[in-house]
């Protein structure tokens, strides 16, 4: 019973690790090769990408660059000086948090008119399908003594006449070996020690003639 509760136990936790996996963030590498610069057409880029709450974008570009999220109004006209975030370290990695579409140009002059501009559409991040519960053993049926005695027909008996009871005789077992015994003589019968004795003595007394 216990070993297959800890069977059950290991098959859901492999299930629930196999649908919590493919939800790990994906990470988004802006422009690709040419990274984030003047002359890029990131709305190709990103239209055939879906985004999720927790992926990540990361701007790779150089000198004189910028990554600042802004509103919708100001991603369109190109208004700079109203950024919700900015950065210039060459490197920025956003994390998108919140479902909704996000925006993003370079605050440099004229950069936004030249391409340096990104939308991107983020949706609620994916839910783990619940694992299906692995259904629980069944438990062990005891036998039910009673319905061992059920198919048993009871004897019946005539009233006023008594059972009569089987009595076995057990053969008795011969003893052979007690004629056997007799036949042969004792180990320890006083003629058998007195050849015994003799047959040392004469062994000593010849022993130093030789």
């Amino acid at each position: 019973m216990e070993s297959s509760i800890v069977v059950v136990l290991y098959l859901t936790l492999f299930q629930a690790m196999n649908t919590v996996l493919p939800t790990l963030a994906k990470v988004y590498t802006v422009g690709e090769s040419i990274g984030w610069a003047i002359g890029a057409d990131y709305s190709t880029w990103a239209s055939d990408k879906t985004f999720h709450v927790g992926d990540k974008l990361v701007f790779n570009y150089g000198a004189g660059h910028t990554v600042d999220e802004v509103k919708e109004n100001d991603y369109k006209s190109c208004t700079t000086g109203n950024s919700l975030t900015t950065d210039s370290s060459g490197t920025t990695t956003i994390i998108l948090k919140t479902a909704g579409t996000h925006y993003f140009i370079c605050a440099a002059p004229a950069h936004c008119m030249g391409g340096m501009q990104l939308a991107v559409t983020v949706k609620a991040a994916k839910k783990a399908a619940s694992p299906t519960p692995a259904p629980a053993p069944a438990p062990s049926k005891a036998k039910d003594s009673s319905s061992d005695t059920k198919g048993t027909p009871k004897a019946s008996t005539t009233p006023g006449t008594a059972p009569t009871r089987s009595t076995t005789t057990t053969p008795t077992k011969s003893d052979n070996s007690k004629g056997d015994s007799s036949m042969a003589p004792s180990l320890f019968s006083p003629t058998f020690a007195l050849v015994l004795i003799v047959s040392w003595i004469s062994y000593y007394i010849m022993l130093p003639m030789v």
